[in-house]
């Protein structure tokens, strides 16, 4: 069985776009960077989504091998989602979005 490679966007930009250009999916990243969390968690950490839209946006995420999904045999289930060294490379990009945002804001009070 051989693993089909995904055919990636030849700009840069347009690639990291690809997998984070989603408000939640920011979020997400930005909530999972302290450490690992709850799907709960992170469903009133972002606030507005629905479960609906946090379940697709994780498995996307999963899927890109940004974070990694562990399941607890528990009942109820236990579900705890954390950034992979993939995911946790966009700190810098979060950061820098974070200083823009602050810069923003004092520009426009």
């Amino acid at each position: 069985m051989t693993e089909e490679k995904k055919i990636l966007p030849a700009c840069p930009v347009e690639t990291t776009l690809a997998l984070i250009g989603d408000k939640w999916k920011i979020l997400i990243l930005r909530d999972l960077m302290p450490g690992t969390k709850r799907f709960g968690e992170l469903r009133k950490s972002i606030g507005s989504v629905t479960q609906k839209v946090l379940t697709a946006q994780l498995r996307t995420m999963e899927q890109c091998g940004l974070l990694t999904r562990k399941v607890y045999a528990e009942v109820p289930p236990r579900v705890e989602y954390t950034l992979t060294e993939t995911g946790y490379s966009l700190k810098p990009i979060l950061d820098s979005m974070e200083d823009w945002g602050e810069q923003y804001q004092l520009q426009n009070k």
